[in-house]
């Protein structure tokens, strides 16, 4: 096997990342090992066993080989970064995250444009915890400076927002954070470090909920953190103190996934904008919310940070209701009407942004449609797509 190397691009890291001599022997992928108890030779090794115990057998619930792999492999993609740690959803990671830098009596201020489960982590278990949350608009940029308080211990992203899809302005978000002694957390699914390496930029921790593109075939729930030097100790302990693990047939999948999330992004985001331009065209569309188009909120900053798009966007129906939105869904050929996404599968879901905002109430100028662009080919989701916008534009005529 080639060696790893630091100055390998993100395409050749996410093939050699994570393969260890030690770890695979003969075989190419690490294999799979299921293990809860680890044996010792003697009472002495028992008791001579390194406190740091990361790449070192201790106990199942701290890992395997297995999941170290998938772990060095993420941590290969993000430049700067010290570790990562694996959990069983990307809900998971959200709450490890946030509950490694936040204590009580502090402020979080969390975009108002987060995923759901977030927002209700916040709105939930953290104010129970006695810490504070305050919503922001996600455009809000340099102006961020303006709400740290003397409370204020972290501020949470998530560039672009997986329903509405506003860009955030990281460097400056991070900028004004690390000005004011800030934690900043991100949450980058939608991107992954191979078009956003956001450690590189300067973030403490990175989330990714790896179900969505890093498994890529939906069939694992899995999620991770990736830490920057100075929070990487803090995580690993609030890690194992929740008892936060992986299993080692969840990580395997990862890893696989992993090995070909270059081409499969390529894929999504080259069908997404066809799919994408085609919907701008369409009279019976008010907005499309792709990042990579001039018109949706952000476009400037994606263009200067980004290196491309995946295959997540929206688009906001031209009048109708929840029923004419229903009809155009419900007829759906390619598209499987079913949550969560990065799967090789297109997916469409109905989604009503209003009820997720507090600081930034949402208007639009009708129903809300969120699509994930699969692999199939796009003229035939296209004409899936015409059909379904057919079937909104009679469910709107008067009866």
């Amino acid at each position: 096997m080639a060696e790893e190397r630091d100055d390998d691009r993100p395409f050749t890291r996410i093939v050699t990342g994570g393969r260890r001599p030690e770890w695979t022997g003969a075989a190419v992928n690490v294999p799979v090992w299921r293990a809860s108890t680890v044996l010792y030779d003697s009472v002495a090794e028992m008791r001579a066993r390194p406190h740091d115990t990361h790449h070192k057998p201790y106990y199942g619930r701290r890992g395997m080989a297995t999941q170290w792999s998938l772990a060095d492999a993420l941590t290969a993609l993000e430049p700067g970064a010290a570790g990562t740690l694996l959990y069983p959803s990307g809900v998971a990671a959200v709450a490890t995250a946030l509950t490694t830098v936040l204590a009580p009596g502090d402020e979080l201020l969390m975009v108002d444009s987060a995923y759901e489960p977030t927002r209700a982590f916040c709105d939930g278990p953290l104010k129970r915890m006695g810490v504070g949350t305050r919503f922001y608009d996600p455009c809000i940029g340099a102006g961020i400076a303006e709400l740290i308080g003397e409370r204020t211990a972290a501020i949470f992203m998530e560039s672009p927002g997986s329903i509405t899809f506003e860009v955030q302005d990281v460097p400056a978000i991070v900028a004004a954070a690390k000005a004011a002694g800030v934690v900043t957390l991100i949450d980058n699914t939608w991107a992954t470090p191979l078009l956003l390496p956001v450690i590189e930029q300067g973030v403490d921790l990175s989330v990714m909920a790896l179900t969505k593109y890093v498994v890529g075939h939906s069939d694992a729930m899995l999620g991770s953190v990736t830490a920057a030097p100075g929070l990487w100790q803090r995580l690993r302990q609030t890690t194992h103190a929740w008892g936060q693990c992986a299993s080692p047939d969840d990580a395997f999948l990862g890893a696989r996934g992993l090995r070909t999330m270059g081409v499969r992004l390529k894929q999504h985001e080259a069908s997404a904008l066809t799919v994408a331009r085609w919907l701008a065209e369409r009279p019976e569309v008010a907005r499309v919310l792709h990042p990579a188009l001039p018109s949706c909120p952000g476009h400037d900053v994606w263009a200067r940070d980004f290196r491309g798009a995946s295959g997540l966007f929206s688009f906001v129906l031209r009048g109708g209701d929840d029923a004419a939105r229903t009809a155009m869904l419900d007829g759906l050929r390619l598209f499987g009407l079913g949550y969560s996404w990065g799967g090789y599968e297109s997916l469409a879901i109905p989604a009503d942004p209003e009820r997720m905002r507090s600081a930034v109430p949402w208007a639009a100028e009708g129903p809300l449609v969120r699509l994930h662009i699969g692999l199939e080919d796009p003229d035939d989701l296209i004409a899936d797509l015409a059909a379904g916008l057919e079937r909104f534009t009679a469910a709107c005529q008067p009866s």
